[in-house]
């Protein structure tokens, strides 16, 4: 396959996934949005991916590109059908795109958290091989108030109702990160409006013990990321 990468912030890449990609012979582009670097045309990619980003989906005024960002995803996944994952911001401009809506969180999670996979997400592709509950890194302060017209809640926590999604076939999104590295958390933090979010949630010196934290679950993250990546090779080769 040949992937479209939507960047949103140098650091927020594919992280442990480009890994997988290399092994099994895939290629991707990234596109770095908030650098403005222009949406390319979707002739000759296979799917699009959409990573997460320190900006929210209503913020169109401070980055208008957010706009024609929703309306590229809207024609890529409704109208082309092109087969979809997106992580965070991802999962909230998939959302939007799609007639659903995105507002704060009443409660922000901040964290390595649990979450909950509904009878839905359960048994389909995706989450297979996962147990129904499993931790998580969750960094986020908004998520999805509503689903789109069709879609399906893969994942639930207390604080989000909607922790990840499938709409149509081939279109999947989690509010949580399943693509840490060693570096993730520290590179993360440089970025002053998640560093801001993780000292409020967190106190002063959050940030050691936060990467801590996610160090002593990195095999694990690591492994649960391989298996979600397989599976949703697994769902788009299904579907097509």
């Amino acid at each position: 396959m040949h992937i479209l990468v939507l960047q949103h912030a140098t650091v927020e890449h594919p992280g442990v996934f480009r890994g997988f990609l290399t092994e099994d012979g895939h290629t991707w582009d990234a596109v770095e949005l908030d650098r403005g670097e222009a949406l390319p045309a979707l002739d000759g990619y296979d799917a699009l991916w959409v990573m997460g980003g320190p900006m929210d989906v209503w913020q169109e005024d401070a980055h208008p590109w957010l706009k024609d960002e929703k309306a590229f995803i809207r024609n890529a996944v409704e109208e082309k059908g092109l087969p979809f994952l997106g992580l965070c911001l991802g999962h909230q401009l998939l959302a939007e795109a799609l007639g659903g809506a995105v507002g704060p969180s009443d409660i922000p999670e901040i964290g390595v958290m649990e979450v909950q996979l509904t009878e839905a997400g359960a048994t389909g592709v995706l989450f297979d091989g996962l147990p129904e509950r499993f931790e998580t890194l969750q960094w986020h302060s908004a998520e999805v108030k509503q689903m789109p017209a069709g879609a399906q809640c893969l994942a639930t926590s207390p604080a989000c109702a909607v922790q990840a999604m499938k709409w149509g076939t081939r279109a999947v999104s989690m509010q949580f990160h399943v693509e840490l590295e060693g570096d993730t958390v520290r590179n993360w933090a440089d970025i002053p409006e998640y560093a801001g979010a993780l000292e409020k949630a967190k106190g002063k010196g959050a940030v050691d013990r936060f990467d801590a934290e996610c160090a002593a679950r990195m095999q694990s993250f690591n492994d649960m990321a391989e298996r979600l990546y397989m599976n949703w090779l697994q769902m788009t080769a299904t579907a097509r």
